[in-house]
């Protein structure tokens, strides 16, 4: 007798196939949305599904095993009792719910980053209470499971019968169960050595093929494992000597002079010229804001009136990347100047996020009042920790009183009273002859995209667009207010994105989609003009340091991108796991299991092909990410306050 005609079996095939036709169904609909993005041949398609069943089988294999391990060691006296029977026909109606509902969010994790479930998916899992009531408010959600449960209950009354006659079939022997779950577990730990996160995605090809290709639910438990990768391990590295060489090139200028011991050390005394300008710095972190979202970048719907105007009243900068994806990455670049290396950001590697020589740190020692100033709770994204352990003191919406809040939803207080909140940490610290460097993270410009009523004329909770116009307006009052202030002649403002909208597209790394803009206005002291040369949020520190004319002891990665005789830029750019350097015509991009590839012209066809560790640019895109994965690991990013307490000359 075959074995699918044993009862456990059955029963369990059932819910198997269930499961394989919802993701086949879910990676067609995935498919279908986005076919004009996949650029998808016959032949690919075949390829996707093929490698795509692979992954669900692979999936089931782990998820199976708590419910064939029930099915087979259950004794036939509690299998035949009615009660039993009608749970297991009840359990088909919570699979089939929980299959829908995984569906579901994998559409709108999909809609939101344009990838399957990763180690985002699981961060949203660990900061609950703000993702739940952003989903609340984003979304018809009590409709929209109730929907789901009313199909879950229909599919299991369309299976009822299928399902009786699998619970009243014979049972395995005892014998035959054990031999059954030995092949079940056997056959599950085979999977584990054989398929990898990174299965379907190799070193190259097309990027939404290979994420339409993989299991969402696979990814997310495998993100809890590699959400931090081991460089050396995973990536191409060079020789312990080449390092030493290129990495010091590499973040040379000539007013500094290397101090470390050790060769990788980049550690280095930066003596800026002229005196010092102890000007306050308001340094603004706008969520989401695209470069291409601006009028002046060819934006047609008038969503930026007041940062268009600011351009042309700034130093502006027109060719500035985003060295990630997430709100981490950027203030991790912004702060820190460091390359994104792979998996979580610095900002969220708990126990290992303070102690480093940041920006806070450097102006702190300064004589400055040092602030991080968060919309949200700073308790998201450890961003608390982190800037608590770097220098700064923390405000953010649960240190501030609630009737101060006018506006807020699940990500936090609208922009406008975070500005509030700037002006008036600006004038406590104006009143007490204490420069300031107010470090701001906005939360507006995000999903469910609410803001105060009767601000502009897209009403709240329509979409991106408003939230653009909303940040745009919210800007436009902050500078306004702050004009009238009595340290304003005194202080440089500077917008900056923490990253894009969208970096999602047919590449691992799409160049155009982490283009950000950057505005530094002080009209007392900035120049207005355009800079064009090739910049990367890990420059910005040095770049304010140096408007400045400040000495300072730096483990920047930057480097002063406004000195004339500073070398041809180039842009860091990454995800959780490739690793890029843009050098304004071709991309470098290194991958997991020491994949090496580039793409030349890279803002325009972008031609992929294979590389090898003798090709120049990837030499360069090698010595960022191995030199600050070492830096990192062996403590020589860390703050050493001794090096700031003397003139350069004594140092």
């Amino acid at each position: 007798m075959p074995r699918l005609h044993f009862a456990q079996l059955r029963y369990l095939s059932i819910i198997l196939l269930a499961w394989l036709v919802v993701f086949l169904l879910t990676r067609t609909a995935l498919l279908v949305g986005h076919l004009n993005d996949a650029h998808a041949s016959f032949g690919e398609m075949l390829g996707l599904y093929g490698i795509g069943m692979v992954y669900d089988l692979g999936f089931l294999l782990y998820a199976s095993l708590p419910l064939a391990a029930y099915l087979l060691l259950c004794p036939a006296w509690l299998w035949r009792r009615s009660w039993h029977r009608a749970s297991l026909q009840g359990l088909v109606a919570v699979s089939l719910f929980v299959m829908l509902f995984v569906a579901v969010s994998e559409w709108l994790f999909w809609d939101e980053f344009g990838v399957r479930f990763n180690f985002i998916a699981v961060d949203y899992l660990v900061y609950s209470d703000e993702v739940l009531n952003n989903i609340l408010e984003s979304y018809p959600i009590y409709r929209l499971l109730g929907s789901l449960a009313v199909l879950a209950v229909v599919g299991a009354i369309l299976l009822r019968k299928a399902v009786g006659a699998a619970l009243d079939a014979p049972l395995l022997s005892w014998k035959g169960r054990g031999s059954a779950l030995a092949a079940v577990g056997g056959l599950a730990l085979l999977t584990a050595l054989a398929l990898s996160q990174d299965f379907p995605r190799g070193s190259g090809g097309n990027a939404y093929l290979r994420e339409l290709a993989a299991n969402g639910p696979y990814q997310f438990f495998a993100a809890f494992r590699n959400n931090e990768l081991d460089y050396p391990q995973f990536y191409a590295t060079l020789s312990r000597s080449e390092i030493e060489q290129r990495l010091r090139e590499e973040v040379s200028e000539p007013n500094a002079r290397f101090v470390g011991s050790d060769p990788q050390d980049i550690r280095r005394l930066i003596d800026n010229p002229g005196e010092p300008r102890k000007l306050n710095l308001v340094l603004v972190t706008i969520e989401s804001l695209s470069a291409k979202y601006l009028g002046s970048f060819g934006d047609p719907r008038n969503l930026t009136p007041n940062l268009d105007r600011l351009r042309q009243e700034s130093l502006f900068f027109n060719n500035l990347y985003a060295t990630g994806t997430r709100t981490d990455r950027g203030l991790e670049a912004i702060t820190l100047s460091v390359p994104p290396t792979p998996g979580r950001s610095i900002v969220k590697r708990l126990g290992r996020e303070s102690g480093f020589a940041s920006l806070g740190q450097q102006l702190k020692v300064k004589g400055y009042d040092a602030v991080f100033v968060y919309g949200g709770r700073g308790y998201f994204d450890n961003m608390n920790a982190f800037f608590g352990g770097n220098g700064y003191r923390i405000v953010d919406q649960s240190s501030i009183p609630e009737e101060e809040i006018r506006f807020k939803n699940a990500w936090g207080m609208a922009d406008e009273d975070l500005y509030a909140q700037a002006l008036k940490l600006a004038d406590a610290d104006h009143a007490a002859g204490k420069p300031f460097l107010l470090q701001l993270m906005t939360t507006s410009n995000h999903r469910p995209y609410t803001y105060p009523e009767g601000r502009i004329d897209i009403p709240s909770g329509d979409g991106r667009e408003g939230a653009v116009k909303y940040t745009d307006y919210a800007i436009g009052q902050f500078l306004a207010q702050a004009r009238q202030k009595p340290w304003f002649d005194q202080t440089l403002f500077v917008f900056v994105a923490d990253h894009t909208a969208g970096s999602a597209g047919k590449e691992d790394l799409p160049v155009a989609n982490y283009h950000i803009p950057l505005f530094i206005y002080a009209p007392g002291y900035i120049q207005p003009r355009e800079f064009s040369g090739l910049t990367s949020q890990i420059d910005l520190a040095p770049t304010l340091l140096g408007l400045l004319n400040l000495d300072y002891t730096s483990t920047f990665f930057g480097r002063n991108v406004l000195r004339e005789d500073t070398p041809p830029g180039r842009a860091l750019i990454g995800n959780y796991q490739h690793l890029g350097l843009f050098d304004g015509k071709d991309l470098a991009i290194l991958s997991p299991r020491k994949g090496i590839r580039r793409h030349d012209d890279a803002r325009g066809q972008s031609r992929e092909s294979e590389a090898t560790v003798a090709d120049p640019l990837v030499q360069r895109d090698i010595t960022y990410y191995q030199g600050a994965s070492y830096g990192y690991s062996r403590g020589l990013l860390s703050w050493k306050p001794e090096q700031q307490s003397l003139p350069v000359s004594e140092r």
